[in-house]
């Protein structure tokens, strides 16, 4: 809401006024998730030594097998980049996996448990006021 302001209007006998509001909407695009969305492998895993060389050997034995595969047919350009793409996404998706996504949580647990201990605490007051001024308890319960 960028601003809200209240029109006073004809005088109806009542306490309502017009309330006019200006909004400003930003419209977020859907992303579309499959085959053609960017795919971000794990690569913290290339720290560890052990993954780094299982990497390398199943990589180097995928371009073997491509080499061998390519000496035999004689193919353009764009199937040679085909085959090293698919060699090297599927041997990244096999030893090191996709990344995961965490998303941090806009409120934490935390707050949340302050949040609901200080209206604990402002229920409690109300109804030791309450008592002391003889108000019934479901009263207290609906101010707050």
């Amino acid at each position: 809401m960028e601003d809200v302001r209240t029109r006073r209007g004809a005088d109806i006998a009542s306490g309502h006024h017009l309330v006019v509001a200006n909004l400003k909407l930003k419209l977020k695009k859907n992303w579309i998730t499959g085959i053609t969305a960017l795919q971000r492998f794990n690569t913290a895993f290339l720290r560890d030594t052990d993954k780094l060389n299982e990497f390398k050997i199943a990589l180097n034995n995928r371009f073997q097998a491509l080499q061998d595969l390519l000496k035999e047919e004689e193919t353009n350009m764009e199937d040679n980049w085909k085959g090293i793409k698919e060699a090297f996404t599927s041997t990244c998706r096999e030893v090191l996996g996709l990344k995961k996504h965490h998303h941090k949580e806009w409120i934490s647990v935390e707050t949340l448990d302050r949040i609901k201990e200080k209206k604990n605490k402002l229920v409690s007051s109300l109804q030791q006021i309450a008592v002391a001024n003889g108000i019934r308890s479901t009263d207290v319960e609906y101010l707050v």
